[in-house]
């Protein structure tokens, strides 16, 4: 006797990042890849300053919290069954986190979860794992993020092992890439830093050499679209392309050569990435040289999905 189908359940999930905010509603059915109804990003800047003051600013406080009242909005006009929003990095470190948690209870009504580098790697590799290409069994996935980046070995025959460093592309740009282009000097700094934190990252992850090499979040989907010089993002295109290191050595020649108001408008770049494109190429390319890496397979998919996932599991287990 054939079990009856499954009632799709409609979620929603919000990710509230050091550089970019990210809006997820879909149904979800257990076994099938997630249906999306809405989506949404915002490049908002929420860890400006944070490194250096350790504190959330007041006017990125107030762009975050606008946007997440409009998003209050659009969930509310789906009538979904649940909402999980989680912080990352900037709210991770910054000392009035509780203030900025307070305000988006009081001003947007949600509840934020703030979470663990190794908390947001994990989600992370749920949402990856839900759209790798058939025959990707051992993985080595990148998260770039604003704040930090997050290392995850998934397969081996082991655990997964999962490794969060404080170098994000807003954190690189704040504390060594001051000038706009970077100096040769800044670069090679970062590039240092990038590769110390990258060795100490996987110094313990068994088969890491041997696993496929996969990129997720804003910077590598970027590459891809410049790669492919795309006027509009379009998810097709960039999910699962192969994007080789020669071309990201390309590209970072293409944007350090400018400044960050001659980046406007280069085919692909999001707009208000221009700054920190340029780092997550140098974080990007550093890594992959460090791993002798010669291509990355990029997933569309990342934590903005894994965070749907992990609440439709929670909510079957309590029976939500």
């Amino acid at each position: 006797m054939t079990a009856p189908p499954q009632p799709a359940r409609r979620l929603a999930g919000i990710d509230i990042g050091t550089l970019t905010c990210r809006l997820l509603i879909a149904d979800l059915v257990s076994g099938h890849p997630l249906i999306e109804l809405r989506s949404d990003r915002r490049i908002l800047r929420l860890g400006e300053g944070v490194d250096q003051t350790k504190r959330l600013s007041p006017v990125a406080m107030d762009r975050v919290i606008a946007c997440l009242q409009e998003w209050r909005n659009v969930i509310d006009g789906y009538q979904v069954e649940a909402t999980a929003v989680v912080a990352t990095s900037a709210v991770r470190d910054a000392a009035n986190r509780d203030d900025f948690l307070e305000r988006v209870k009081r001003e947007a009504g949600f509840e934020v979860e703030v979470i663990s580098g190794e908390e947001e790697a994990r989600r992370t590799l749920l949402g990856i794992r839900s759209g790798l290409p058939a025959g990707v069994t051992d993985m080595l996935a990148l998260d770039i993020g604003g704040g930090s980046t997050e290392f995850i070995l998934d397969g081996c025959g082991q655990k997964p092992i999962m490794r969060s460093i404080d170098i994000g592309v807003v954190r690189l740009c704040e504390r060594v890439l001051r000038h706009d282009p970077p100096s040769d000097e800044e670069v090679r700094q970062a590039c240092e830093w990038v590769r110390r934190e990258t060795k100490t990252a996987v110094a313990e992850m068994a088969g890491f050499e041997t696993a496929t090499f996969v990129g997720t979040a804003g910077t590598v989907t970027s590459l891809v679209a410049m790669a492919q010089k795309l006027p509009t993002y379009e998810p097709a295109r960039i999910h699962n392309y192969v994007l080789k290191l020669e071309t990201i050595q390309d590209l970072e020649h293409t944007l350090l050569s400018r400044t960050k108001a001659e980046r406007v408008g280069l085919p692909g770049l999001e707009k208000n990435r221009e700054e920190v494109i340029a780092a997550g190429t140098i974080i990007i390319r550093t890594i992959m040289e460090t791993l002798e890496r010669e291509e990355c397979l990029v997933s569309d998919l990342g934590l903005r999905e894994g965070v749907l996932i992990d609440l439709a599991v929670r909510g079957s287990r309590n029976n939500i």
